[in-house]
């Protein structure tokens, strides 16, 4: 028994059988299953497919985004964080502020006088952190300098910046920028982070399905408790069943688990998609096709041919 993610992408004559709500289930054994739009059943290599022009992330980073695409989501999700200046006798503060980011993910601050004249023309750096499923924290770290335009036209363009994050006006004379020099991206807490250069940092594109991330992964691991399991299970390369498991996160190139072996062991694992999405359809469509196929091989109706996601880590310091 599954339950399939709804999508619009596949054509009426087959989304009557195949895809589901997430509230209902239904009998595999009663259909015979039609081909899924967009995505080969055989063979299947579970992998990032190359587009016309791969790009870094994807021929460098085992089919997750490059550090400097994952730093400017964070920022993009986050709107508050924890600006570091030195103080007048040389001690470092550490408080906490609101942001928003420019079209290039330079981060536009709001201070008042107090805090400013502590910080402007200073080496700063701004802490942001995003929690995924309550069990991941990624985050990373701005460092530059802090700045206080001068020129008009340029205020005014943070005034924009700064009233379409939040939806209301504030005083220009409040709003200043730090400059990107360099970015500490890591993978959560307790773990080592890798550095990212300013020209990367600035390149980068957000990823394209963070704004309904969140809510797909939360519908998933609530509706969808088979599928994951099924996930892990067929599409990681594992010498044992995997007894509970959650998604943490979906973007463009695929979606992170955590699951727990039986001897209560906490692993994590990521699993590509069969290739890029751009959009919410593309995703649910390439979930749906992904259930379709793992539970066939589960049942032995088609033969695994492709290839198993193998880098496993091992989580010691948070649980499930």
């Amino acid at each position: 028994m599954t339950t399939h993610l709804p999508t619009s992408s596949l054509p009426s004559t087959r989304l009557s059988k195949v895809a589901l709500p997430f509230s209902k289930s239904w009998n595999r054994a009663q259909f015979t299953f039609p081909k899924c739009p967009r995505f080969s059943i055989g063979p299947l290599r579970c992998a990032v497919s190359v587009v016309s022009e791969p790009i870094q992330s994807e021929k460098t980073n085992n089919g997750k985004p490059y550090p400097a695409e994952v730093s400017r989501t964070i920022m993009e999700l986050s709107s508050v964080g924890t600006l570091s200046t030195p103080t007048l006798d040389g001690w470092p503060l550490g408080f906490g502020v609101r942001f928003a980011v420019d079209p290039h993910g330079t981060p536009v601050l709001f201070l008042n006088d107090a805090t400013s004249k502590l910080s402007v023309n200073c080496k700063s750096s701004i802490h942001v952190q995003f929690e995924q499923y309550g069990l991941r924290t990624p985050q990373c770290t701005i460092q530059g300098t802090l700045e206080k335009p001068e020129d008009t036209t340029a205020l005014k363009k943070l005034h924009s910046v700064w009233k379409k994050r939040f939806g209301h006006e504030v005083d220009e004379d409040h709003l200043f920028l730090l400059s990107v020099e360099r970015v500490l991206q890591l993978e959560d807490f307790a773990e080592d982070g890798i550095w990212v250069t300013s020209s990367d940092y600035k390149l980068a594109n957000p990823d394209p399905l963070r704004d309904f991330a969140e809510r797909m992964i939360e519908e998933i691991n609530t509706h969808n408790r088979e599928d994951i399991l099924r996930f892990c299970n067929i599409y990681v390369d594992l010498d044992f069943q995997v007894s509970d498991a959650k998604m943490l996160w979906v973007d463009r190139l695929g979606f992170d688990v955590r699951f727990r072996s039986p001897q209560n062991d906490v692993f994590e694992a990521r699993i590509p998609f069969p290739r890029e999405v751009t959009d919410e359809k593309g995703a649910k469509s390439s979930f749906n096709c992904m259930s379709q196929l793992a539970w066939e091989v589960e049942k032995n109706f088609h033969a695994a041919e492709f290839e198993k996601a193998k880098q496993l880590k091992k989580i010691e310091y948070t649980g499930l």
